[in-house]
């Protein structure tokens, strides 16, 4: 804890001037804004098109029946209310994660629910169909529409714009920790520019670690904010300012429009299994056990067989002529059969098409030697020799996998989930990768929408075991949606 009588006038160390928040923040919400409502007045004019013609009259019949053009635009308002009441443009959900995505959902349905309830009491005549098609298009449209927004915040990220800089407080070790993570994720919009370390007056002159300065108690949290020009606090621990000193920050800070965050120092966790809870006057943040269990629930495996169904019925003029290809251009099977390891270490044999030539297998030894490596780096062989002509094509779109919707109508896989891997591999699993085989393995999962083969063996794994940890049937969906694209683009595909 910071000892108040180092420094007599503690208010004043806290003494922070006005801050402009980032200046980013208000045309961007400003035109998601803007984007919502004409989002919403198309849809809905397009639906009352569609269902209508271009002239529709009120029925002098009903107690109370408006125009459709006037009823149109009265939804589109209520909608955009409703979506202004659900903060869905709040800076703190907005071009990351899936928060905004879900307020967005949690929003429309208000609104549904809102205008149902009114068409009931004011006795407003309106047409069910019209009902049935204005909401999940207007919803798949918002959604269309915040990600194009996503997309090009993203772009300006990446360009080093659009950011909100972070003045974290804490230690050097947590904050260059932070530093990296947010770093390697711009799409947060958090880059760290500087760190105070309130209780520590060992540093005479500024330090510089990874482009960070790092300052020590002699310098003011508000000379710290004008030298790193931060939008945002970050305290990372908390015992070096102790409670009375955190709660002296948020009062130093308030109206500022700077922004004061916590970090828990919990990494590898989704948001949705934290709760903060308040015990005696103490905000207690809850940590939910791990989803192992959710991933082998009835509506996963439900999922699965319904989804691997359908999606065979879809491709069975795909999975024909990839069969006819690869038997055609090629001596041996069509399929290519291979032991694999899942849940709860019990091998099955996965079903692939054949994409190499007949005793591939035996030719990987001799191939990786070749290059200075060994099998037991598990290496990714690029411009791999053995791949055929038609394989190389189906690898590039992943068509070569296909044949393992079998595995999951079978109950060996599931659509998402931990890649399955081979017996040498699991040898190498420490106490920590062995969880992934909790759940059964995926034809995709986190890993493969996250780089593919560019990835290394130790963030493979660590990005499996946070799957199989933190599962929901919503993250499943939102896997398989970045699937297609990283497949589209044959992203570290070889």
């Amino acid at each position: 804890m910071l000892d108040q009588t180092l420094d007599p006038i503690w208010a004043r160390r806290y003494a922070v001037t006005a801050t402009a928040p980032p200046g980013w923040r208000r045309p961007y919400t400003r035109i998601l804004g803007l984007g919502d409502l004409a989002v919403l007045l198309v849809v809905l004019g397009i639906v009352r098109a569609a269902r209508f013609g271009l002239a529709s009259e009120a029925r002098a019949d009903a107690p109370f029946s408006p125009s459709y053009d006037v009823l149109g635009v009265a939804m589109a308002i209520v909608w955009w209310l409703t979506l202004n009441a659900f903060r869905t443009r709040s800076p703190r959900v907005i071009g990351h994660g899936t928060e905004e995505y879900l307020r967005v959902i949690r929003a429309t349905w208000a609104a549904f629910a809102l205008m149902a309830v009114l068409a009931v009491a004011l006795k407003i005549d309106t047409s069910r169909l019209y009902l049935a098609a204005a909401f999940p298009l207007g919803l798949m449209s918002l959604l269309v529409w915040r990600k194009v927004a996503r997309m090009q915040l993203h772009r300006h990220r990446a360009a080093g714009r659009a950011l909100s800089n972070v003045l974290v407080i804490g230690d050097r070790e947590s904050a260059c920790r932070i530093a990296a993570s947010l770093a390697g994720i711009p799409q947060s919009g958090y880059r760290v520019t500087g760190v105070w370390v309130p209780d520590d007056a060992g540093i005479e002159e500024p330090v510089t670690e990874r482009g960070i300065a790092v300052l020590d108690r002699n310098h003011t949290l508000q000379e710290m904010l004008w030298l790193t020009g931060a939008n945002a606090v970050m305290v990372t621990d908390t015992e070096h300012l102790g409670p009375d000193g955190l709660r002296e920050l948020a009062w130093g800070l308030e109206g500022t429009g700077i922004e004061l965050m916590l970090s828990p120092n919990v990494v590898n966790v989704d948001g949705s299994r934290l709760h903060l809870h308040e015990i005696s006057g103490l905000p207690i943040l809850h940590l939910d056990e791990p989803q192992y269990a959710g991933a082998s629930r009835l509506a996963k495996t439900l999922f699965d067989r319904v989804g691997a169904s359908l999606l065979i019925l879809a491709l069975s003029p795909a999975l024909m002529a990839c069969a006819a290809l690869v038997k055609l251009t090629s001596e041996g099977p069509a399929f290519y059969v291979q032991d694999r390891i899942g849940r709860d270490g019990r091998p099955f044999r996965m079903i692939k098409f054949r994409s190499m030539r007949v005793g591939a297998d035996a030719e990987l030894a001799a191939l990786v030697a070749t290059e200075g490596k060994s099998i037991a780096e598990l290496p990714k062989v690029v411009d791999d020799p053995r791949v055929t002509a038609v394989g190389r094509v189906m690898r590039r779109y992943s068509l070569d996998e296909l044949p393992q919707l079998f595995n999951v109508l079978k109950g060996d896989m599931s659509l998402v989930g931990p890649r399955p891997q081979r017996h040498f591999e699991v040898e190498r699993y420490d106490h920590v990768a062995t969880r992934r085989l909790t759940v059964r393995p995926g034809m995709t999962g986190l890993w493969q929408v996250s780089g593919r083969s560019n990835l290394d063996f130790t963030e493979a794994i660590r990005l499996d075991v946070y799957y199989v940890e933190n599962w929901s049937l919503t993250g499943d969906l939102i896997i398989l949606w970045r699937t297609f694209r990283a497949v589209m683009a044959s992203d570290g595909a070889y």
